[in-house]
């Protein structure tokens, strides 16, 4: 299994769980490997490809820094290193995209993707590699994209790019309210209050979801940790680890059921007082274990 990872992804100065956890999460596979798991660098991608999903003023302040507001937008403050460090990670989720339609089972290590639309940032989001990435999918020949977004918040900006998009659907089930949008036939939300209705929101959906839907090419799935009952921002007490490790079992599994490629991309997760960073990095490679199982059971 292939998953998408260069130091550039944690190259901007802005030191923050969303531009450094993909250097961690590295380090650890280099510490304690994941059987079959194969890392590798994705090709940057270009001004002129994430021009097509976001408004070229935006992209330029990027990349320039000017206006500095629009550059800022999505948190962080801005330096010369953010623009690489962004057609990097973005670059890597269109690589696991297109890596899965040929292998079945890939991903990326990139992260800060969802809240972002067309003409701006938020919360720590800058550049859609989601949507991206399923534009890349459907120009390799897939009819249509699914895009799973488990984050502990909405994917707000997601919903916004794709409405215009009738090849792309989004089933986003949150614990917070954080970028929420309202439902429509191919983007909905279940908000969830009550850790005990978590996996069954995401079963049902899911299971409905393969009923009403087109026969998706392929998954994209936004694999968030902050539902953690320890995380600092969207945790949900009751969404405890052992809890994650099965949703990540169900998705992998409900992909291979569907004979349904998937790409992941690493979302949400933050350090607290419930959770530092070894902790965190162990909530990631769930996703990244359950991938690699789901590969060696095919």
């Amino acid at each position: 299994m292939n998953v998408f990872y260069s130091p550039a992804y944690i190259g901007a100065s802005y030191a923050f769980e969303t531009t450094r956890k993909a250097g961690w999460v590295a380090a650890s596979l280099a510490a304690e490997p994941i059987e079959g798991l194969v890392l590798k660098g994705p090709l940057p991608l270009t001004f002129e490809q994430v021009a097509r999903v976001h408004d070229e003023a935006y992209v330029r302040a990027v990349q320039t820094g000017e206006p500095l507001a629009m550059a800022q937008s999505q948190g962080f403050t801005w330096d010369a290193g953010l623009w690489p460090m962004l057609l990097a990670s973005n670059g890597g989720a269109v690589a696991a995209a297109l890596d899965a339609l040929q292998h079945g089972v890939s991903g990326s290590l990139s992260s800060g993707l969802h809240h972002a639309s067309r003409s701006t940032g938020l919360g720590y989001c800058t550049f859609n590699g989601l949507v991206m990435a399923a534009l890349a999918a459907l120009d390799a020949g897939a009819k249509s994209v699914l895009i799973l977004d488990l984050d502990a918040h909405c994917g707000g900006g997601t919903a916004s790019l794709i409405q215009d998009e009738p090849r792309i659907w989004q089933f986003d089930v949150s614990v917070d309210p954080y970028d929420r949008y309202e439902s429509s036939e191919r983007c909905e939300l279940r908000l969830v209050t009550d850790a005990g209705q978590y996996l069954n929101e995401i079963d049902q959906g899911l299971s409905a979801l393969a009923q009403r839907a087109p026969g998706f090419d392929l998954c994209l799935y936004n694999a968030g940790m902050d539902p953690f009952e320890g995380c600092a921002d969207g945790a949900l007490q009751g969404i405890t680890r052992e809890l994650l490790a099965m949703r990540e079992r169900k998705v992998f599994d409900w992909c291979h059921q569907q004979h349904l490629p998937v790409a992941f991309m690493l979302a949400g997760g933050y350090i607290g007082a419930g959770l530092d960073q070894a902790g965190l990095t162990g909530l990631h490679r769930l996703t990244l274990e359950a991938a690699a199982d789901r590969i060696q059971t095919r």
